[in-house]
């Protein structure tokens, strides 16, 4: 019988269709399972495992190492249960299964907007404004996990055997038609789909590897041959290519090893013209003001959130790490110098750029010293603003890549 990999939109009922699939078919629920066996195989909480695939995609994964690491334990965990049929997982981490494993049906469950609104507001008992944000904000963490993994949007049908509108169709149904779909004959095991499940395994043995010593990579097996691409920046090319395949040749299994530039490979000729991600968090105590900079910001192709106060986002930062910050001065509790202080202190390599209707020369001068990026005044010119956070992303891209090739 066909493995089953089921990905749901929130308020999608994905939870009740997988209860009911897992109890007709008496198959194996592994999400638990592939998140226990990950922490415990390496020693890391199930929590930074989780947020390395539903936490926001800092622009500094493409220069840091943890998420890289902790998704390269996840896919070796799951690789390990995918080598048994009769499995079902429900979840993020399916999307890491790769197209090879021809018995694993891949199934996603969505709702339109609307529908998915009235069931936030019924389940979480909140207004429909606070309904919708939640949507948003669930929909977003899905675009940046499948972004990472595949340069897709959650929700394209071409990712998936069976995409089901789950406005149009009871539980049951959904149901029915995922275990018709299951029994089919296109998705029995074959001995070509268990040497796929083998090679997926190598491969993701391999990963791990690489992963733990800081190699932004892809990798695929074939029968013991592994083949690395290379999706990062890198001057020394050749070199790199040599330390990635004595890697892999170290691994038990691998019988030989050959690298390449992957998709993501930026030779140095390209560097300076590097896609950068548009992503902020705005800090101000205007509502009105910080939600209305946000929206046009956002038609610059400048994606933000936004907080309140201090706290707020000194919280947020904490757990979101943002690229840039536009931070306002004047706000009650703690203030927006004492806000920079803490964040160049503790995120040195976080840009912040001061926005704020009640400067003063002296307060110019001391958020300078602190290592703001820029100090702007209000009203402020859109274009302005935006030129200013893209020459900050440009200023981390630049000194992340050195440091990341050192």
């Amino acid at each position: 019988m066909a493995i089953v990999s089921i990905f749901s939109g929130p308020f999608s009922h994905g939870d009740d269709v997988v209860t009911l699939i897992t109890e007709e078919l008496g198959y194996r629920r592994i999400e638990t399972d592939v998140l226990d066996l990950a922490a415990r195989e390496f020693g890391v909480s199930k929590d930074k495992l989780v947020n390395a695939m539903a936490g926001s995609a800092s622009f500094f994964d493409r220069f840091t190492k943890d998420r890289e690491k902790y998704v390269a334990y996840i896919r070796y965990a799951l690789a390990q249960q995918v080598q048994d049929d009769n499995v079902i997982h429900h979840g993020f981490a399916g999307h890491l299964i790769p197209r090879s494993l021809s018995h694993v049906l891949r199934v996603c469950l969505i709702a339109n907007h609307e529908y998915r609104v009235k069931v936030a507001m019924d389940q979480s008992n909140v207004g429909e404004k606070q309904a919708a944000d939640l949507v948003q904000k669930m929909d977003k963490k899905r675009a940046q996990w499948t972004q990472y993994v595949n340069n897709q949007t959650p929700y394209d049908p071409d990712e998936y055997d069976l995409l089901l509108a789950m406005h149009d169709l009871t539980v049951e149904e959904a149901a029915s038609k995922v275990l018709l779909t299951a029994g089919s004959d296109a998705l029995r095991t074959t001995d070509a789909s268990k040497q796929a499940a083998v090679n997926f395994l190598l491969a993701a043995r391999v990963h791990v590897a690489l992963a733990e010593k800081g190699h932004l990579v892809d990798v695929q097996a074939d029968n013991g041959a592994v083949t690395i691409a290379i999706n990062k920046y890198t001057a020394r090319l050749e070199t790199l290519q040599k330390q990635l395949q004595e890697i892999a040749l170290g691994i038990d299994g691998v019988r030989t090893a050959k690298s390449i530039p992957g998709i993501g490979f930026v030779p140095p000729s390209l560097m300076p013209k590097m896609d950068l991600p548009k992503k902020a968090l705005l800090v101000d105590d205007e509502v009105e003001f910080v939600h209305s900079l946000s929206e046009r910001l956002e038609t610059r192709q400048l994606d933000s959130s936004v907080v309140y106060d201090g706290e707020q986002a000194l919280e947020y930062i904490r757990s979101e790490q943002p690229d840039v910050i536009v931070l306002d001065l004047k706000m009650p509790g703690i203030d927006g110098i004492e806000v920079l202080r803490q964040v160049k202190k503790d995120y040195p390599e976080v840009e912040v750029i001061i926005l704020t209707g009640h400067g003063s020369d002296r307060e110019e001068q001391i958020t300078r010293e602190l290592g703001a990026f820029a100090y702007l005044t209000k009203p402020v010119n859109i274009e302005v603003l935006a030129d200013a956070m893209k020459a900050a992303y440009g200023k981390a891209a630049r000194n992340l890549a050195d440091k990341d090739d050192d």
